[in-house]
């Protein structure tokens, strides 16, 4: 995946070095850090997702207008290349690539409605943790969450499929990607600092009287108390979305979520304890959450 992020940063022709982008994300792993990893891939196993598509009613293997089985394209285009022809003969960008991952990258944007667009606010979001961006308001954090977290749930949205409105289903996609990114942002505020990167607010920081170098533990529990409040709100938004996805699709995004707003509720109850550690759930926390998306209670 990093050397497909790496490929269309080039074919975008960005203005920053591609190689810099992918060795930041390879060594921070920002948005797929072993905890994330270890989440996710509990809540696939639980739910036993699979790449095969749910047939429609009338027995055919599209879901909302994806791709079908016999390998035609969505697009009327000709899927006999192996899966390079995007809209009609051209590859992502335009062209053609023998890359695995664009060649796989391409099959889903002709098969699947997925928003393109996205990738390219994921890779700004990337852009903005190698230059150490930090936030004056809300409204600056909440256009990065939506870059980093936002556009994976409307990238995943287009896979998953939904019979309701596509326009709310990304935004309630977006809002649950805010809630999750907010909660990655307390629990790692030790190690960003440490690394040089602020993500709070600096209004909220003033608003709190906060000095992350040597912060007060009583003006940092109101400071937690108020993002942890924040980011409640943000996943009340998001579970709406849940009712909009098969069941399937529903739990899986239900127990990955579930797993995150279960952290956040950790975070709450203890909040001077990320500045000591990365507060974590157990394997076993994790498991129940994801029975019970599995059991459609996660809400």
């Amino acid at each position: 995946m990093l050397e497909v992020i790496e490929k269309i940063l080039i074919l975008q022709d960005r203005a920053y070095a591609p190689q810099t982008i992918t060795r930041h994300i390879a060594r921070t792993r920002i948005g797929c850090g072993a905890d994330e990893l270890c989440s996710l891939g509990l809540c696939v196993r639980v739910v036993g997702a699979s790449t095969e598509p749910e047939p429609s009613p009338d027995g055919g293997a599209t879901r909302d207008g994806g791709g079908s089985r016999d390998g035609g394209t969505r697009d009327g285009g000709n899927a006999a290349d192996g899966g390079q022809t995007v809209d009609g003969g051209s590859t992502v960008d335009g062209g053609r690539h023998d890359d695995p991952g664009l060649r796989a990258l391409a099959d889903a944007k002709r098969n699947f409605p997925v928003p393109m667009e996205a990738f390219g606010e994921l890779i700004d979001g990337c852009v903005a943790d190698v230059r150490g961006t930090r936030y004056e308001t809300f409204e600056d954090l909440h256009h990065y969450c939506r870059c980093v977290a936002g556009s994976i749930g409307r990238l995943s949205l287009g896979i998953f499929g939904t019979r309701h409105d596509q326009q709310e289903a990304a935004r309630l996609a977006d809002s649950l990607g805010v809630a999750l990114q907010l909660t990655n942002i307390l629990r790692d505020i030790r190690e960003d600092h440490q690394n040089g990167r602020v993500y709070l607010p600096a209004e909220d920081l003033a608003k709190f009287d906060i000095d992350l170098d040597a912060p007060s533990a009583s003006q940092f529990i109101r400071l937690m108390e108020f993002e942890a409040e924040r980011a409640r709100d943000w996943y009340a938004a998001g579970w709406q979305l849940l009712p909009m996805l098969d069941r399937r699709s529903a739990a899986c995004t239900g127990a990955m979520a579930g797993i995150y707003r279960r952290l956040l509720e950790q975070i709450a109850t203890q909040p001077a304890a990320v500045l000591d550690s990365r507060v974590s759930l157990s394997t076993g926390e994790k498991a129940m959450v994801a029975v019970r998306a599995l059991a459609g209670r996660i809400r």
